[in-house]
Parts: structure tokens; sequence; C-alpha cells
């Protein structure tokens, strides 16, 4: 009797394991052909380059300051040393400041990443979503993540051609 028990509970969960789909997509094979993601990126690129070269400038202004200061220490008196350091070192702070405003956790270009590339990201996981719905499959994972990593996938299971579809472009034709 707790072998048919036992057999029957077995053959209920293989049943039960084996009705389960899996499924992977490539979001960054996804991205490549998405144009506002390019367009994005390239908004984000300026910006960054914009902004390094306001950090630079200022970094650059305080090594010529320091240099000025240096041919200079030995004419300057004890009081106009002591202004030019702390001169120096005030404005070390603030582009330090300005750095931190520009690329820090908190700062414009972080926020400028997550304003432009979120609604992307969103619409993506709807489609995403909305796809492994239409197709009864219960889980997706992502192909291109470094934390689900995949040391096999049959390309049957790639719905990433499904959802570029879906999205209203046309597969293989990456953005330039």
């Amino acid at each position: 009797m707790k072998k048919y028990i036992l057999a029957s509970f077995l053959l209920l969960i293989g049943l039960g394991a084996s009705a389960q789909k899996f499924a992977y997509v490539d979001t960054e094979y996804i991205l490549k052909h998405l144009p506002e993601y390019k367009s994005s990126l390239t908004q984000i690129d300026g910006m960054s380059q914009q902004y390094q070269k306001q950090v630079d400038d200022s970094f650059m202004e305080i090594d010529k300051m320091y240099k000025a200061y240096q041919a200079d220490q030995v004419l300057l008196t004890d009081d106009m040393r002591k202004r030019r350091e702390n001169d120096i070192i005030e404005k070390e702070k603030k582009a330090k400041e300005l750095q931190r405003l520009k690329f820090g956790p908190e700062g414009e270009l972080f926020q400028m990443r997550t304003k432009l590339l979120k609604p992307i990201q969103e619409k993506i996981a709807t489609t995403i979503a909305e796809t492994a719905k239409g197709k009864f499959i219960d889980f997706v994972f992502d192909k291109s993540s470094e934390s689900t990593m995949m040391i096999y996938a049959s390309s049957n299971y790639d719905i990433s051609n499904d959802v570029i579809i879906k999205l209203g472009y046309k597969p293989g034709t990456l953005v330039k």
C-alpha cells in the first residue's frame, strides 16, 4: 500500500513539474532593436562627456593655481601663502562637490539615466509578461543578465524575437 501511495505521489510531482514551461529572452539583443534605447544612450553619453569636461576643467584650474602658488611661494608672505592655500583647498572642495553632483549615486547623470531608460525597461518587461502569458509560459529568464547564468539554452525557448515583433520592430534589424 505504501508503495502505491509513494508511486502515485511521485507520478503527481512528475506531472506537475512537466507542466511548467520555461523560456528565456536576451534583453541586450532586444534593446539593440529599439531606436529609443539608442537615442537615450546617445543623450546620456553626450551629457556624460559634457559633465566630465566641466569636472576636468575645474581640476585643471586647481592644478594651474597650485603650480602658480609653488612658483610664487618664496616671494609670498605667510599671510598671502595661507590665503592662496585656502583658495586652492576651497576650489578643490568645490570641484569634488561638482563631481559628486554630476556623477554620484544621486547625481544628475544617474537621474537622467533612470529617467530615460526606466520607461524603456518597463515597456520591455510588460511586453515580455504579455508574450509569456500568451504562450502559457511559467518562467522567463534573462540570458544577458549576469545574475542569471545560463549554461545551455535551446533556441526553441527563445522568445526575444516575439517580444521585438510585439514591440513593433523587425527582428534582425539592429539600430546603428
